[in-house]
């Protein structure tokens, strides 16, 4: 019964020792020292090799190190009968809300621009909006979409929410539906991508969806790059439709020296730091994942293959 940790283009160390200081007594792996095959039960992974699970037999279980699952489902040699589960984690949902929150406000205020005059030597005021100007629309009202609506709401912001299906969330009406999406995109000067990666949602920030947003809506991704047509944002950005967009998620990370993003004065980039994953609080999470299953007991926070989240 052991424990395989397989990750691409993420720090392993904060993960093992975090476990080995939790759990010393497990067999603890990690790839491609994987020892026998037949042993491992359990992967805890973020962006693994596609195809590397199929060389376990009696793997049971594939744990994200983080929210989204996209980067395991997109495996098509990923194991029929394996469970997939995710992390749901009150830092890493706080820690969203906040930078959505933080990134409104900027937004709200312009500082943005501030900073480039400053750059300058440039002192000149500028008309700024307030929280009476704008409606946030929020697409994707999960846990995270849910708590970064919430926040914003309790700073006084209209606040309004699109999902796949309706939802109830005290003083925040919610849309649902491609029946109901082209009323919350008219009606939403702010837009914060907070979706799951599916076949459903990949590309859905696109110039059609943008032409639909009122002229001068700000744009916020912090879900994935495959949401975004990048090409579409920059042609509504030029065109002066859209007032800017801040971007923390890209479909080739880290975002290329040569992207035009880096230079648009209308995009603020950050790299993929909205909401991080703690392993030291996540890992407590796994782990009483690993015990249930060996217990034979529900996992927690197990995903639908067939929804993608």
């Amino acid at each position: 019964m052991s424990i395989l940790l397989i990750s691409r283009g993420r720090d392993i160390n904060p993960w093992l020792e975090t476990i080995k200081s939790e759990r010393p007594e497990l067999d603890l792996r990690v790839y491609p020292d994987t020892g026998s095959e037949e042993e491992i039960t359990f992967a805890i992974t973020w962006n693994h090799p596609l195809g590397a699970f199929k060389a376990f037999p009696n793997l049971k279980c594939i744990a994200s190190m983080g929210a989204g699952v996209d980067h395991i489902l997109k495996d098509p040699e990923l194991p029929e009968d394996v469970l997939i589960t995710r992390v749901t984690d009150e830092h890493l949902t706080n820690d969203m809300a906040t930078f959505t929150t933080a990134v409104v406000l900027n937004y709200m205020r312009g500082l943005s621009a501030y900073k480039a005059a400053e750059q300058e030597g440039n002192w000149q005021p500028k008309p700024y909006l307030r929280q009476r100007d704008l409606t946030v629309g929020v697409m994707g009202m999960g846990v995270l979409g849910a708590e970064a609506a919430t926040q914003l709401k309790k700073l006084g912001f209209s606040v309004q929410g699109w999902a796949k299906s309706h939802k109830s969330i005290e003083g925040i009406p919610v849309y649902a539906g491609a029946d109901e999406l082209d009323y919350f995109l008219a009606t939403s000067n702010v837009l914060i991508c907070l979706l799951p990666l599916t076949s459903e949602t990949a590309n859905i920030l696109n110039k059609t969806t943008f032409e639909k947003l009122p002229q001068g809506a700000y744009v916020i991704n912090v879900a994935r790059g495959e949401h975004l047509v990048e090409a579409d944002l920059l042609e509504m950005l030029d065109k002066g439709h859209l007032a800017g967009a801040s971007l923390d998620v890209f479909r080739t990370e880290p975002l290329p020296k040569e992207h035009p993003f880096w230079s648009h004065p209308k995009v603020d980039v950050t790299p993929h730091i909205a909401s991080v994953t703690n392993p030291a609080s996540a890992a407590k999470q796994i782990l009483q994942n690993y015990d249930r299953l060996h217990q034979k007991e529900p996992l927690i926070n197990v995903v639908s293959r067939t929804k993608g989240y």
